[in-house]
């Protein structure tokens, strides 16, 4: 939770710079922003590419293993097709695009901040933290009502890093390798979703 801490006071502390109008003009660039976009889709590729225990996994586990992260889609796109409704004035494809980044905060506000504007991609970048924070807070909670599935549907794309010290505390060593392939999957299914819903 201190990670997720530090990354929230970052964005606060880079908000406050960008309204006070203190930034560099280099610091500003489009371009900027689309080659930091480019080294951290490079950096998660390297990271699953390196993560042998990963295609350990992936090998081992039998095919039921990819509804997992499949029904976690479902569940997330159909959470955000409801949230529409109660928001009103934001448009569906603004919804879902803020929903297909599954906790992965950093990628998903970098390509919508890209692809649609800053404002989106500091609601996707606030609402995928909030989910990460909110399932290590209620992990337990979670599993007693969702079952041992539960803080892994949660933590989304975080199942495989950040969340899965709670996941596996609370849910058990047999779950965290389902964590850990589902958060894969999911990491691997954020650019392409974010990029094809608002493409």
């Amino acid at each position: 939770m201190k990670g997720s801490l530090i990354i929230l006071g970052f964005f606060i502390v880079g908000c406050l710079m960008g309204r006070m109008d203190i930034l560099p003009e280099w610091a500003t660039n489009d371009a900027l922003a689309t080659y930091s976009l480019y080294t951290l889709l490079c950096l998660v590729g390297m990271s699953i590419g390196f993560d042998t225990r990963c295609w350990g996994i992936l090998r081992e586990m039998h095919l039921k293993v990819l509804l997992v992260p499949l029904f976690i889609i479902i569940g997330t796109f159909a959470g955000a097709a409801v949230a529409c409704l109660l928001l009103g004035d934001m448009p569906l494809q603004h919804v879902l695009g803020v929903g297909a980044g599954f906790g992965y905060y950093s990628l998903s506000s970098i390509i919508i901040t890209k692809m649609v504007n800053p404002v989106l991609g500091s609601v996707a970048l606030l609402c995928n933290i909030i989910r990460e924070l909110t399932t290590l807070l209620t992990a337990p909670l979670l599993l007693r009502v969702f079952g041992k599935l539960g803080p892994v549907a949660g933590g989304g794309a975080t199942a495989m890093d950040t969340t899965l010290p709670i996941i596996v505390r609370f849910a058990g060593e047999r779950y965290g390798i389902i964590a850990v392939f589902s958060g894969m999957f999911l990491t691997v299914a954020v650019p392409v979703l974010v990029t094809f819903i608002f493409s």
